[in-house]
């Protein structure tokens, strides 16, 4: 059973952190969920810790996202423990923030936006088609950001230095290559990076192996590696399954074929 303070608790920490509507709870739970994400969450006592279970509807990479950095109880993945509010606030934050970043939340969000502009705009229909696809570049690569931000916590994929004026969400299926928007749009479809590391990356210049291990092209000298602080212990700070089709495209650009072990 949870008393009222309790429940009063949980509620403002759903709140304030990215699940801000209180959902039908029996007495032993409370159970959250938003209208910016399809993400609910449910949460009950379990000796002196709580014990918060996700239902991530069609965003299945949460649970395994979440278990990156937060304790993950016996009942199995999407099922975690907290010990504190201060802990439950931080799980909640970074489950709002991935559930909005992850396929296929970002794409579906972005063809409303786009929707939703283009009925703004009056233009005749010789244009609509022109007009379209600039809209849809532009709220795209802000989805996009956004999107990269949100995943990767704010922080770059390689360094973890967190100064947004720098990063770049880089695409590692370039935008202009992609089949369609819910490629362009996939989290997985690139890595957030300081400036440099994005320029380099963009122009095929750097890539990173199947185990996250950067690659260097053999245009850049020793000197020219040193001078941009190339090291070759430089890796990301993690990999998902997701990211290797894409990073597989990346490389071949690069003229690297695909391996595990670089």
């Amino acid at each position: 059973m949870i008393n009222i303070l309790e429940r009063s608790l949980l509620e403002k920490a759903g709140h304030d952190n990215g699940f801000e509507n209180v959902l039908a709870s029996p007495d032993d739970s409370v159970h959250l969920g938003s209208a910016r994400h399809r993400s609910e969450v449910a949460i009950q006592r379990h000796d002196n810790q709580w014990l918060v279970d996700f239902n991530s509807g069609s965003t299945s990479r949460l649970p395994q996202e979440l278990a990156r950095d937060f304790t993950v109880a016996s009942g199995g993945i999407g099922h975690f423990f907290a010990e504190s509010y201060d802990e439950l606030a931080l799980l909640l934050r970074r489950a709002a923030k991935l559930a909005q970043a992850l396929p296929t939340q970002v794409a579906d969000n972005f063809e409303a936006a786009v929707q939703e502009e283009i009925t703004k705009l009056t233009t005749d229909s010789t244009s609509k088609t022109e007009v379209e696809g600039m809209v849809r570049q532009r709220l795209g690569q802000n989805a996009f950001r956004a999107a990269m931000l949100a995943y990767w916590g704010g922080a770059c994929s390689v360094s973890g230095i967190s100064i947004p004026e720098i990063l770049r969400a880089s695409h590692a299926k370039p935008w202009a290559d992609c089949a369609n928007d819910s490629e362009r749009l996939d989290v997985f479809n690139g890595f957030l990076l300081t400036a440099n590391l994005d320029a380099l990356f963009d122009r095929f210049l750097i890539s990173f192996s199947d185990i996250g291990k950067i690659i260097i092209s053999e245009r850049l000298s020793t000197c020219d590696r040193n001078k941009l602080g190339l090291q070759p212990d430089l890796t990301l700070r993690w990999i998902a399954n997701e990211h290797l089709p894409y990073l597989g495209y990346h490389r071949s650009m690069l003229g690297y074929s695909v391996t595990n072990d670089l």
